[in-house]
C-alpha cells in the first residue's frame, strides 16, 4: 500500500466516492431518455407523414370526324330598296311642312311647298311673249297672203315677198321659243311643290318652315327611304369567296345565286331576324383598298321593323365534309389561343393548342392540333398542369353536330 494512500481516512472515501457514482447514473439516465425521445419523435413524423393524392378522375373524349355545317358571321350594313335625298329644285322660302319626322308617305304625296309667287309671274310673263309671238305669226301671214298675188301679177318684186315669208318663219321661230319658255315657267313652278317620288318614310326635317332653300343647299329637305324590302350589304375576303362559291353547284356565278340557301339576319340585340333572306346580287370586282367582295341579301320588311341606317351580321353556313370538332367545353383560351388537353398513353396531359377555322352549335371546328382518334380532357381542365396524370373516365358524350339553315 501505497503510504500517501494509507494517510486518507476512511470516511473521505465513502462521503465522496458514492456521489460520484450517482452523478454518472443520472447522466446515463438523461442520455438514454433523449435518445428515446428522438426514437419517439420520429416515429412520430413518419407517422403523420401525408400520402400523395391520387391522380384526378376526368371525362375524356375520342376525337371523331363528321360532315357539318359551321356558321360564319360578317358585319353588315341595311339600306332600303329605295334611298332618295329630298333636294329643292328651285330658290325660295319654305312656306309650308306637310310631314313630321318619321312619318310615312305614299307616293306622289306633297312633302313641302315653296314661295310659289315669283314662279308663277314667271309663267304669266313666258304667257303674255307667248300670246305677242303668237300675234307676230298672224301678222308676218297676213303679209305674205297680201304679197303673194301681187308678185304673181308682177306688181311688185319677188324680193318682197321673200322678205315676207323670212318675217313669217321668224314669228313661226318666236312662237316655238315662247311655247318652250312657257314650258319651263310651268315647270319652275310645279317644283314649287315637293312631292314623294317613292313611298316611305320620312326622315330628318333640317329645314324648317320660313328657311331660304336652294338647289345648291349641301343639305337636303329630308330623305326618304322606301323599306318594303331592304338590302343587307356585307363582304367576303378573298378566301372566304372562294369558299363560298365552291360550296354550291352551277357553271356561273349566276346559276350559284339561284341555288344559295337563305341567310340569316342577326340583329344589333343578338337576336336573329324572323324572316330570312336571299342573296340576290355579287358585285362585279374585289375593292383593291380591303381585298374584299360586297354581297347584297335582300329581306322582306312588311313591318318596317327594319330601317336604312340598321346594323347587324349576316350568317352564313358552309357545309363541311368530314369536319374535326371537338366542345367549346373542353378549350381554354390563353393569349389570343386556344388550347385543349390531349392525353397519352401514360394517362399524362399535354397542353395542345389548336387552330379554330368556325363554329357548329357548340363546337369547334378545329384546322389543326388534333386529329381523330385523339383523346381530349372534356371538362375540369380549369386546374391542370402540362404534364399532369389523370384517371381517364371514358365520356358518353358526343360532341353535338348542328346543322342551322
Amino acid at each position: 500500500m501505497n503510504p500517501e494512500n494509507a494517510r486518507i481516512p476512511k470516511n473521505f472515501i465513502r462521503e465522496n466516492v458514492q456521489p460520484i457514482k450517482t452523478t454518472m447514473k443520472m447522466k446515463n439516465v438523461i442520455i438514454t431518455s433523449f435518445i428515446l425521445a428522438l426514437v419517439l419523435s420520429s416515429c412520430a413524423d413518419k407517422s403523420q407523414a401525408p400520402t400523395a393524392p391520387p391522380p384526378p378522375v376526368l371525362p375524356v373524349l375520342a376525337i371523331t370526324s363528321a360532315n357539318t355545317t359551321t356558321d360564319s358571321e360578317y358585319p353588315a350594313s341595311i339600306q332600303g330598296t329605295v334611298d332618295v335625298e329630298i333636294r329643292p329644285q328651285v330658290s325660295g322660302n319654305l312656306d309650308r311642312i306637310y310631314v313630321d319626322e318619321g312619318a310615312y308617305v305614299n307616293k306622289g304625296q306633297t312633302l313641302f311647298k315653296i314661295n310659289e309667287r315669283p314662279y308663277r309671274e314667271q309663267l304669266n310673263n313666258a304667257l303674255a311673249s307667248l300670246h305677242a309671238a303668237e300675234a307676230a305669226l298672224i301678222n308676218a301671214n297676213l303679209e305674205v297672203d297680201k304679197l303673194t298675188p301681187l308678185v304673181q301679177n308682177k306688181v311688185v318684186s319677188d324680193y318682197q315677198l321673200k322678205t315676207a315669208k323670212a318675217s313669217q318663219k321668224i314669228a313661226a321661230a318666236n312662237i316655238e321659243q315662247a311655247k318652250a319658255m312657257v314650258g319651263s315657267a310651268k315647270i319652275n313652278l310645279g317644283y314649287t311643290n315637293v312631292t314623294a317620288p317613292v313611298s316611305g318614310y320620312i326622315g330628318r326635317l333640317p329645314k324648317k318652315q320660313g328657311s331660304l332653300v336652294s338647289a345648291t343647299d349641301v343639305e337636303p329637305l329630308t330623305t326618304l327611304s322606301d323599306v318594303h324590302e331592304v338590302f343587307a350589304y356585307f363582304s367576303l375576303g378573298e378566301t372566304d369567296f372562294i369558299n363560298f362559291k365552291e360550296q354550291y353547284a352551277g357553271s356561273s356565278l349566276g346559276d350559284k345565286i339561284k341555288k344559295l340557301p337563305p341567310v340569316t339576319l342577326i340583329l344589333a340585340d343578338n337576336n336573329a331576324y324572323p324572316q330570312t333572306g336571299k342573296i340576290d346580287m355579287v358585285d362585279g370586282q374585289f375593292d383593291k383598298t380591303t381585298g374584299a367582295i360586297t354581297i347584297r341579301a335582300t329581306f322582306p320588311n312588311k313591318g318596317g321593323v327594319l330601317r336604312s341606317g340598321n346594323t347587324g351580321r349576316i350568317r352564313l353556313g358552309l357545309n363541311h365534309d368530314d369536319a374535326i370538332l371537338v366542345p367549346q367545353s373542353a378549350t381554354v383560351e390563353m393569349q389570343d389561343k386556344v388550347f385543349v388537353f390531349t392525353v397519352g398513353k401514360d394517362n399524362k396531359v399535354t397542353k395542345m393548342p389548336i387552330t379554330v377555322v368556325g363554329k357548329s352549335g357548340t363546337n369547334y371546328l378545329i384546322k389543326e392540333g388534333v386529329k381523330t382518334g385523339d383523346q381530349i380532357v372534356l371538362s375540369g381542365i380549369d386546374k391542370l398542369q402540362d404534364g399532369q396524370a389523370i384517371q381517364p373516365e371514358k365520356s358518353t358524350k358526343v360532341a353535338q353536330v348542328t346543322n342551322q339553315k
